[in-house]
């Protein structure tokens, strides 16, 4: 497995691309020949059925997607998958982007044919692109399985892959690894405690400051004592604003990262290989789980192709490599009903008790606006 910086990098705008300047409305290939179009498509079966999608997609050729490093939950392997299942190639640009840089790329793109086809964000992030109408509604072939509360009614985006906020630790360089919230405070960690990213854009860090949150005496309903949990943090020394990287950690500069459990527990296999011996333990006392939301731009330069690629990530080859990288795929309890799901690569989830539960939309959105009005003044200094 590669190892590639997590998906907080900044987004570097659409100027230093080399972006066209015809439009990117679907071709001939996009359409069949009894005059269905994949940019309308709001299934398989509604296009004409699984056969006649693969063809579209086929001509069609290339799937631009944005944002998934190699290492992330496994997307290596689900690229290699796909490209030689089908033959169709997949770009990723800046692998190494966060949520919002997504929605700025599909925003300020809008009738480009570089604009991204498919996007994979954080779940508060697709909410706000749904009601921005950014999204195509589309349903894959498993979208009943998908638990309630996972999707958006109309199909504009549905729950992929989650897992829980994690602490990864390098027990070479920290004498005890912390295993809480409240361990994080101790005065033996200063300067070791980062997130991954600045939670006004990425996913993986927003779900850290909820965790906090839970951790002293929040809710889903109040992300407040997450910011202060951090302004805490940053007072007392602990914080250190560098982003946390595998870079970073190879190079001492973040020991202590707060992160979701499959990236960490991921992390792990490729840095035992290097000799650092990286810890991860799921917090007792800030349990927070998520998943990440899987959409479709609803101008997509290939829409056929971008369909196809959500009907493969949600098949049980799709879900089974999402496991493979430790995280949970969104239909994991059906597959393990149906005997679809893999075993082995379920049992090595990092171990975790009681069953999780998700904050609501509106939960989500009071959240993400608590947070962009208050992150700043909680780290600043």
């Amino acid at each position: 497995m590669t190892v590639s910086l997590p998906r907080t990098a900044v987004f570097v705008g659409a100027a230093a691309l080399a972006m066209s300047a015809c439009g990117a409305a679907p071709d001939d290939a996009s359409t069949t020949t009894d005059g269905k179009s994949a940019a309308t498509a709001t299934s398989a079966e509604a296009f004409g059925g699984m056969d006649a999608l693969v063809k579209a997609a086929k001509k069609e050729g290339t799937l631009q997607a944005i944002a998934l490093p190699r290492d992330w939950a496994n997307y290596g392997a689900l690229i290699d998958g796909f490209q030689k299942k089908y033959g169709i190639k997949i770009e990723v640009e800046n692998p190494d982007g966060s949520s919002q840089d997504e929605i700025n790329a599909v925003t300020s793109r809008k009738g480009q044919d570089r604009a991204p086809d498919v996007l994979d964000l954080g779940s508060s992030f697709a909410l706000s692109a749904a009601q921005q109408g950014l999204l195509a509604p589309y349903k894959v072939a498993g979208f009943a399985d998908i638990p309630e509360g996972q999707k958006d009614a109309k199909g504009r985006w549905f729950n992929d892959y989650g897992g829980y906020i994690s602490i990864g630790c390098d027990a070479k360089r920290v004498k005890t690894c912390p295993t809480t919230f409240a361990d994080l405070l101790k005065p033996q960690y200063k300067g070791q405690v980062a997130l991954n990213g600045n939670p006004t854009k990425s996913g993986s860090a927003f779900g850290g400051v909820w965790a906090a949150s839970l951790a002293s005496g929040g809710s889903f309903d109040d992300i407040q004592p997450g910011l202060d949990f951090f302004a805490k943090l940053k007072k007392n020394g602990n914080y250190t604003p560098v982003e946390s990287t595998p870079a970073t950690v190879e190079k001492g500069e973040t020991p202590i990262s707060i992160d979701w459990d499959y990236l960490n527990a991921g992390y792990a296999d490729e840095f035992k290989k290097k000799g650092l011996d990286w810890k991860v333990a799921v917090p007792s006392d800030g349990k927070f789980s998520q998943y990440y939301s899987q959409a479709i731009n609803k101008d997509a330069p290939h829409p056929a192709a971008a369909r196809l690629w959500q009907e493969y990530l949600y098949s049980a080859e799709g879900q089974n490599l999402w496991l493979k990288g430790y995280a949970r795929p969104a239909l994991m309890t059906a597959m393990e009903k149906a005997g679809t799901l893999d075993k082995t690569a379920a049992a090595k989830l990092p171990e975790v008790s009681g069953t999780p539960s998700f904050p609501t939309e509106a939960q989500q959105s009071k959240a993400k606006t608590v947070l962009g009005q208050g992150w700043g003044k909680a780290v600043a200094g």
